[in-house]
């Protein structure tokens, strides 16, 4: 027999590494990758391709020596002013809100009731006339960093710390699991994420360690060390109801996880138990704005409504619906069912809602409804939760580089190149935020279609 493979610390990826933090330092030398995307975009291609080295030879690697390098990596990027997005100044000034007493789910920056908390950070918001989206949990780390000093880096800071712990649980989930802990590296040493959370300080990073500890509670049991086993065994009813209060706290963070609770339900011999604690926290945490804000919060249905960027299936579907004249036949159905009922005022208030866009959005909607379904059949616990939160992301009108932070730890554990690859071509969405290149069809493709092509032939090898 041949004896196991001895763990070494870095030598067994020393030279990736070194070109890793060779392409984060180049980053921090650039400084405002906002004025130099091309240049950003440079070192964050020698990154993905560092990556790509080191993911060949981590077999090797110890869990403290994936650590010890995501720290190392996360800490170059922390002096990085964050240029290329600007939520996080959003995040402070929602912050300074709330500790103003005010009501920021109400009040858009551009309220009259804020005018004396104006001054260079509002200059810098994004969407002044758009109250706050965010949730609670985050709201309080928001009002946290406004009163500390140095508040960006500050909470770029505890961002980043937050962002480790996932490292951490990925690691403990990887063994728990029965796959290789080197795995771990596509997420740990990702240039995706370190960008968008030590540099840029997205407020993911502290929702993404809430869902890993949500799914390494329920796979805590005995016997539970293989994802090809059935989800009968389970957690406790302790790990359970810590499980539960865990997940919320990721849906408290951004409402993304949400879509993953019914297949995370499966997991433990006590689904219901799970299921009630995580909607009681996560209950206990909106149902005060919703009553604040006399139902949906402003903010979040301006978001739904109106938002829309680079969404996979949204952008080419919409221009589909609008060549196909789906907006003009609509409309001669709703003048048709005026005539034959007689109610023209409640078949005139549809007309407003009739425009390719939300039918789209109606239709994916649709779609994702059904992708649950299918994600809660699956029985095994990463490629359940995968298959949710991909479902989402793919169905979505909205998809910034962020956004991936909730899922790139599931492709990481699954192994799978789609999103892997996903995670480099999505950078090229910087391009048209920061410059005058179209985002639609050249990039959009560039960005998309090799993603397609790779996840159509993993399922059509695995078929």
């Amino acid at each position: 027999m041949r004896p196991a493979a001895r763990r070494r610390p870095l030598g067994a990826a020393l030279a990736p590494v070194l070109a890793l933090l060779l392409a984060h330092a180049g980053l921090l030398a650039t400084f405002d990758l906002a004025a130099r995307p091309v240049v950003a975009l440079v070192w964050l291609a020698a990154a993905g391709a560092a990556l790509a080295w080191a993911g060949r030879r981590s077999s090797e690697l110890s869990w403290q020596a994936i650590l010890l390098v995501a720290a190392g990596l996360r800490l170059l990027l922390l002096p990085l002013t964050p240029t290329l997005s600007d939520d996080l100044y959003r995040y402070l000034w929602d912050g300074r809100v709330v500790g103003a007493g005010h009501n920021p789910y109400l009040l858009a920056p551009d309220a009259p009731e804020l005018e004396p908390l104006r001054d260079a950070l509002w200059e810098r918001l994004p969407h002044r006339q758009v109250a706050t989206v965010y949730p609670p949990l985050a709201m309080g780390l928001f009002s946290i960093a406004a009163r500390l000093p140095a508040p960006v880096f500050t909470l770029k800071t505890l961002l980043s710390v937050a962002d480790l712990a996932s490292c951490w649980l990925l690691l403990v989930l990887a063994r728990r699991l029965g796959v290789a802990a080197g795995r771990a590296v596509w997420y740990a040493w990702n240039p995706l994420v370190t960008l968008e959370v030590a540099g840029m300080g997205h407020v993911d990073a502290l929702g993404v360690p809430a869902m890993l500890g949500a799914v390494a509670l329920l796979l805590a049991a005995p016997g539970r060390r293989c994802e090809q086993r059935a989800m009968g065994g389970g957690a406790g009813a302790g790990r359970a109801i810590a499980a539960g209060a865990a997940a919320a706290a990721g849906v408290l963070v951004k409402l993304v996880p949400a879509v993953a609770l019914p297949a995370w339900a499966r997991l433990g011999r006590r689904p219901w138990r799970f299921l009630l604690v995580a909607g009681l926290v996560t209950a206990a945490g909106v149902l005060p704005i919703a009553a604040s804000a006399g139902g949906l919060p402003p903010g979040l249905l301006a978001y739904g409504v109106s938002w829309e960027f680079n969404g996979p299936l949204y952008e080419p579907l919409w221009r589909l619906l609008d060549r196909l004249g789906t907006t003009p036949a609509l409309h001669a159905g709703l003048d048709a069912l005026k005539e034959r009922t007689g109610e023209h005022d409640f078949w005139n208030r549809f007309y407003p809602f009739n425009y390719p866009q939300l039918h789209a959005k109606l239709l994916l909607a649709l779609v994702l409804a059904v992708a649950l379904v299918v994600a809660w059949r699956e029985r095994r616990p990463v490629a359940a939760t995968g298959r949710a939160l991909g479902a989402a992301v793919l169905c979505s009108a909205t998809v910034y580089p962020w956004y991936l932070l909730w899922l790139l730890p599931w492709a990481a554990l699954g192994g799978h190149g789609a999103w892997r690859l996903l995670s480099l071509t999505i950078l090229l969405t910087y391009l048209p935020q920061t410059t005058a290149v179209p985002l639609f069809p050249w990039l959009f493709a560039l960005i998309w279609v090799p993603f397609w092509l790779l996840l159509v032939r993993s399922r059509w090898s695995t078929a």
